[in-house]
């Protein structure tokens, strides 16, 4: 078998298909969400705070150099943990979104499961097998 033959094989399995339609949704689910974060949720939250824009929250460990001629030399050094927040919000609102839908399909899948079906008739010779025995009990 060639190595492209193997390839198509590999790449045409339900799983993998699947496994790239997720990761596809995924990405575009992520932009959602950041996008919600960014211009829905935060601009509020920075409003009740004080009118704090979160990206711009940050730590200047070293302020920046300015050359003679008014140009910057060296930036400035910073720790911008107003981006970290954001990002932490649309990681929990990311996991809270797949928790909700794995919550879903598990309890639809619990409702398939649920519903058992009616055990089988016994066939003619356990019917006979079960008259025996109770015979034999009403004997012994």
């Amino acid at each position: 078998m060639s190595l492209m033959s193997e390839f198509k094989t590999f790449a045409m399995r339900g799983n993998v298909v699947d496994l790239a339609v997720g990761v596809v949704i995924g990405a575009a689910f992520g932009k959602i969400v950041s996008s919600l974060v960014d211009g829905i949720v935060m601009p509020p939250l920075g409003l009740l705070i004080g009118g704090v824009n979160f990206s711009d929250l940050a730590v200047t460990l070293k302020e920046a150099v300015m050359a003679a001629d008014g140009t910057v030399a060296a930036p400035a050094v910073m720790l911008k943990y107003g981006a970290f927040l954001q990002t932490v919000f649309d990681f929990t609102i990311v996991a809270f979104a797949i928790f909700m839908v794995i919550k879903a399909m598990n309890s639809m899948q619990k409702k398939a499961e649920e519903a058992p079906a009616a055990p089988p008739e016994p066939s003619k010779e356990e019917k006979l097998l079960t008259e025996i025995r109770d015979l034999l009990k009403e004997r012994g």
